[in-house]
């Protein structure tokens, strides 16, 4: 039997996509459920990607035979920027069928895979692939990942506008309240999210993130 995968990315990054990824595989090994997460391409670190690490400590499990198999972080690249750019100062071009053979691997092995990508959802894999459009082609649902921050209102409908456009269903929207913030400008970002998802077709609930806990209800109704 294959396993499903869920894919998680954010509005912009450094929003929280890897906090949530990890925290959501979390509650569902409390659930009991046989769950592993997946970064598609790290940059700035070497060795097992840095995500997974945080993931595993998050989930509090140490790192796991599929992590030493290189399978959970198929391209780890040192230098710091988008996975295209780091490919190519290496002189590497990210094989997209070397990640879907991991990923489907995985699926043989768990019955869910949070796979996390890299910065938002347009960041490019290759010079002429998005991350966008290798969800849509894997035909894999999304969890967007959001805040209240200042800006996040524009990148959340871009996002939302971004997956329209290519049919890729959102599952859910985490809204990360990380950050100090007021409260008048939260609660009209919430609206303001909720509103044009709906404009989208879509009845996704959005989940508060906050005190570093995603559980019960909230894992409930993403239906996962």
């Amino acid at each position: 039997m294959k396993g499903s995968v869920i894919a998680v990315s954010g509005i912009d990054t450094g929003i929280g996509k890897t906090y949530a990824t990890g925290l959501l595989a979390k509650a569902l090994l409390r659930q009991g459920r046989s769950v592993i997460t997946q970064k598609i391409v790290q940059t700035g670190c070497s060795g097992v990607a840095e995500d997974i690490l945080e993931h595993r400590r998050l989930m509090g499990i140490g790192l796991q035979d599929v992590d030493k198999e290189g399978l959970t972080s198929p391209y780890v690249f040192g230098y710091p920027a988008s996975p295209h750019l780091s490919a190519r100062m290496e002189g590497v071009e990210i094989d997209i069928l070397h990640v879907r053979r991991a990923t489907l691997a995985l699926q043989k092995r768990y019955e869910m895979v949070f796979l996390e990508g890299a910065g938002g959802l347009l960041v490019p894999l290759a010079h002429n692939l998005l991350f966008a459009d290798y969800i849509r082609d894997a035909g894999y649902e999304l969890i967007l990942v959001s805040s209240p921050r200042l800006g996040s209102i524009s990148h959340t409908l871009l996002s939302i506008e971004a997956c329209a456009k290519r049919g890729i269903v959102i599952r859910g929207v985490i809204y990360n309240l990380f950050e100090s913030t007021d409260k008048v400008i939260a609660d009209d970002t919430r609206e303001v999210i909720l509103y044009y998802l709906n404009k989208a077709g879509s009845t996704v609930p959005l989940i508060d993130l906050r005190d570093g806990s995603l559980e019960g209800e909230s894992i409930d109704c993403l239906r996962l």
